[in-house]
């Protein structure tokens, strides 16, 4: 994924600016409408929150202000509507979640049709390898929203099976996430929107490439880094850190299925926070912007830096080693921990309970949840210019001014490397790029 440059408006891009007037310039909002419609329905169907059936009589309409259990506070109020067409129930967070992912859905299929109708008619500015990145980008918000289909409150076999791979990665069971389906609709919010981040970090970047007028006053022009050995070793650690920050960002929110945060020690507090949202957040942010992470990691090295760093340490080396019992029955997590529950050792030895998960699926969230982001923290922490150099291999970049194949109009700007003192500097292009020079 690229990485915009000096003059990138983060405030702009949580907006979704580049999305929202590239459907404008390319009249692509009624597009968007549709497949934000279909969605919504398809959901509502699959779901179980829309039955469509003969029944007769007359309509009935009824607010739900509860169960009179005290269950399920996020579902009121509700709205329960028998009409001679069928039954549409509609619980409140549910709803609202659905209606949002619908809405992210919607934008983001629209902008794939956009692209896609611009791709397949070349222009000079257009490369190949730009026009594959557009497209499969495009694809990805609806193609990660349809993996958790209906999962709202869902009761039919497509869903569950979105269900499944959601408790799976998140270390719960069916049930919890079934008896929990708050934690179901926060998860379809969060990967559908990050996706069309990463969409919009594509306008951004590529879109002078794709024919796109620019909302820069100083438009950047970039060009996709080559695809050679270095380029898949860097694409292929972003994308781990990427999946893994956030569903280790997300499990916090389904441990609180089981461990309210009101009633909450200080043990389960530190875990939360130091455990899994900052090494989750250093992951993600690393994913998306290496060269911005890369920065920031450095900075950590001196004055109130210091205190964040030491902080992403102690959460990095306390979730790679043994914890005592003490400490693990407080709420803090420990993969060697997890392993020994895993064995069957018992609590005494500092063991915590894995979850319903075995086998591949187990070692699978060892490995890209809890290793990988808590590993990387320490890599970035001892030795940033090793850890960053693969993913800023991958950084969109521009060849100088009048080579051939170049765009026209650019030229190159780069970010130096520190090395160690018994080894020859070295000079890696970064996302950011020189602005267009006047002709």
């Amino acid at each position: 994924m690229p990485e915009p440059g000096p003059s990138f408006d983060a405030a702009g891009a949580l907006k979704l600016r580049e999305v929202r007037q590239f459907l404008r310039r390319s009249h692509g909002v009624p597009v968007a409408v549709f497949f934000a419609v279909a969605y919504a329905l398809g959901s509502m169907i699959f779901g179980g929150m829309l039955s469509l059936f003969p029944l007769g009589g007359g309509t009935t309409v009824e607010i739900l202000t509860g169960s009179g259990t005290g269950q399920g506070w996020w579902n009121y109020p509700g709205l329960l509507v028998i009409a001679p067409w069928g039954i549409l129930s509609l619980p409140f967070f549910p709803t609202i979640a659905m209606v949002v992912v619908a809405i992210g859905v919607g934008l983001g299929m629209a902008v794939a049709v956009g692209l896609i109708i611009r791709l397949v008619r070349p222009s000079p500015e257009e490369v190949a390898r730009s026009k594959a990145v557009g497209a499969l980008t495009g694809l990805t918000p609806a193609m990660l929203s349809l993996v958790t289909l209906g999962s709202c409150c869902t009761t039919t076999a497509a869903a569950t099976g979105g269900i499944g791979l959601i408790a799976q990665a998140s270390g719960t069971s069916t049930a919890n996430l079934l008896l929990n389906n708050w934690y179901l609709g926060v998860v379809q919010i969060a990967i559908v929107w990050v996706a069309l981040f990463g969409q919009e970090l594509l306008l951004t970047v590529y879109g002078g490439l794709l024919g796109l007028r620019s909302t820069d006053p100083r438009p950047i022009r970039y060009a996709a880094p080559p695809i050679d050995r270095r380029w898949v070793v860097g694409a292929a650690l972003r994308g781990v850190l990427a999946v893994g920050g956030l569903l280790w960002s997300l499990a916090m929110l389904a441990e609180w299925t089981t461990q309210p945060p009101a009633g909450a020690g200080g043990g389960w507090w530190f875990g939360w926070i130091v455990q899994h949202q900052l090494l989750a957040g250093l992951a993600v942010g690393a994913a998306f912007f290496p060269a911005g992470a890369y920065r920031l990691v450095r900075g950590l090295r001196a004055g109130w830096g210091r205190l964040a760093g030491g902080l992403i340490a102690v959460g990095a080396v306390s979730l790679l080693v043994w914890l005592p019992p003490s400490l693990t029955a407080g709420g803090l997590d420990s993969l060697p921990g997890q392993v020994l529950g895993a064995l069957g050792a018992p609590a005494a030895w500092g063991a915590i309970s894995p979850g319903p998960l075995t086998g591949v699926a187990l070692v699978l969230r060892w490995s890209v949840e809890i290793v990988a982001p808590a590993g990387f923290a320490l890599a970035a922490l001892i030795a940033p210019e090793q850890a960053f150099r693969p993913m800023l291999a991958t950084l969109a970049r521009s060849a100088p001014a009048g080579a051939p194949g170049a765009p026209p109009g650019v030229r190159t700007s780069s970010v130096t490397v520190p090395r160690p003192a018994d080894a020859p500097r070295a000079t890696m292009t970064e996302a950011r790029v020189g602005a267009s020079e006047a002709p």
